[in-house]
């Protein structure tokens, strides 16, 4: 079944209307990555209200591919996670460790949105100094290694 991706402003949302087979996880992983690099996204709302069941593949996947979204300079956020599912998940020790999760998508929006406002700020001040980009070896004014 193939899940619709929409794009809400900067944001990418992917709404799983049934529980899916482990060929339709790797086709939402597929679609997802290569929409992030196409929209040139900041973040990624995966909406598991519907899901009434997330066995291992399905909780290794969607923790691979928040941190796939990561790698290409986006942020993941689960959202919809229903009690029943995250009672099953503690109990056969599934964990989506390091992947943001909210309650639902509106909780997920605010959540992106205050990231992103931090995120820009840090990259906008990083970049209004030259010479001292995280990475960057150069040493600008004021440094220890002027002459």
């Amino acid at each position: 079944m193939q899940v619709p991706i929409l794009k809400q402003g900067p944001y990418l949302i992917a709404v799983v209307q049934s529980s899916l087979s482990d060929s339709d996880l790797i086709q939402l992983r597929e679609n997802l990555l290569a929409k992030v690099g196409q929209y040139r996204t900041r973040g990624v709302i995966l909406d598991l209200t519907t899901v009434d069941v997330m066995d291992s593949f399905a909780t290794r996947t969607v923790r691979d591919v928040a941190q796939m979204i990561r790698l290409r300079g986006a942020e993941t956020v689960i959202v919809g996670i229903q009690p029943e599912v995250a009672f099953a998940m503690v109990q056969l020790g599934l964990s989506l460790e390091g992947v943001t999760t909210a309650l639902d998508l509106e909780e997920g929006i605010q959540y992106l949105d205050r990231s992103g406002m931090h995120a820009s700020t840090t990259v906008r001040a990083e970049l209004e100094q030259p010479g001292r980009m995280r990475g960057d070896r150069r040493l600008g004014p004021g440094t220890a290694g002027e002459a």
